[in-house]
């Protein structure tokens, strides 16, 4: 790889240093968005009229599309974000991405982050993007980040088979682009304590899931929230609602472990003082609806769960009513080994 090349994948796979936000209302949060891919050929994808309305909707309003990496920056650093700031990620590497949204993103001036997993792209295909490809984004631009080499279900692969899957990757990130990226999405979202302090410990600067909720500066960093819009959840009305969203910072949470060893799980958190009192607050998760919510004090929550989770992912959803008719969002995922 020459070395112009090399040293602008450097540039963009790395965090941005020194941002300072525009004279805005500032605030101490974003909002975090994430496709896999365009079309209607999946319920996993977003259709591509859809993805239209959303950058209309993020060109015609006050909204700050910014890169993944400045968010990210801004927020460790405790620098003030402009408010309704947005970053926007994709997965996977499906050849859409390249094909239909690069073009749509680059026309309204909208950085995005690119992750993908190695393997896929090293095995090609007529529904994925090459290394070539990959290349032509990250020289416009686009950061690239990494699922690690394998994009597979937590309970298909031990612990060290996903950190020697995450050093190949590296590997293959130094030999395609030259440098390795900074930022990490796990597969489907899905990480517990011992995969995150291995992201954490193999120097990513920030790690997200697939739980819903705006990122903000107390947040833990290799467990950031995004909003997947795909299938029934893209809609445009469900898009303005998330893009419009605060967070619902808390703490003592609990489990801390998103792998359940407890099912149902005792959920409870502390919603923090900033916020005031937790009145109104409201859970939700697939099967069940509304959880139910009990409050031990003004702002200590225990969430009880009916029955028993199903193997796989479980989300959680908590909200309640914030500023401006904005809502605050606390997502979960939880998981139970043993099925997907």
């Amino acid at each position: 790889m020459v070395g112009a090349t090399a040293r602008a994948v450097a540039v963009v796979v790395g965090l941005a240093a020194g941002f300072t936000a525009p004279a805005a209302v500032a605030r101490d949060s974003a909002v975090i968005v994430m496709y896999n891919g365009f079309g209607d050929g999946s319920a996993a994808w977003t259709p591509l009229d859809l993805l239209d309305s959303h950058i209309a909707h993020l060109r015609d309003n006050d909204y700050t599309v910014l890169p993944l990496s400045r968010v990210v920056g801004a927020l460790r650093a405790g620098a003030e974000l402009p408010d309704r700031a947005v970053a926007i990620t994709m997965d996977s590497g499906h050849i859409s991405i390249f094909r239909d949204a690069w073009p749509r993103l680059k026309a309204a001036g909208f950085p995005f982050t690119l992750f993908v997993a190695t393997d896929a792209i090293d095995a090609g295909g007529a529904n994925r993007m090459s290394w070539d490809q990959i290349r032509e984004l990250a020289s416009a631009g686009v950061a690239v980040g990494s699922h690690g080499a394998a994009y597979k279900h937590l309970a298909a692969w031990d612990i060290d088979s996903f950190t020697a899957g995450i050093d190949r990757a590296n590997r293959r990130f130094v030999d395609e682009l030259g440098a390795t990226p900074e930022l990490f999405a796990y597969p489907y979202g899905e990480y517990d304590l011992a995969r995150r302090d291995v992201v954490a410990r193999r120097g990513f600067v920030a790690a997200l899931g697939q739980q819903s909720g705006a990122v903000h500066g107390g947040a833990d960093f290799h467990a950031l929230p995004r909003f997947l819009l795909a299938g029934r959840f893209a809609d445009l009305k469900r898009f303005s609602l998330v893009a419009d969203t605060l967070p619902l910072p808390v703490t003592e949470l609990v489990p801390r472990d998103p792998a359940l060893s407890t099912n149902p799980p005792l959920l409870g958190f502390t919603v923090a003082p900033e916020i005031g009192a937790s009145r109104g607050l409201s859970c939700y998760a697939s099967p069940f609806g509304q959880l139910s919510v009990e409050r031990l004090g003004p702002s200590r929550v225990e969430v009880r769960f009916p029955a028993a989770l199903a193997p796989g992912r479980t989300r959680v959803n908590c909200t309640m009513a914030g500023p401006e008719g904005r809502f605050r969002w606390l997502g979960l995922q939880f998981l139970v080994l043993g099925g997907n």
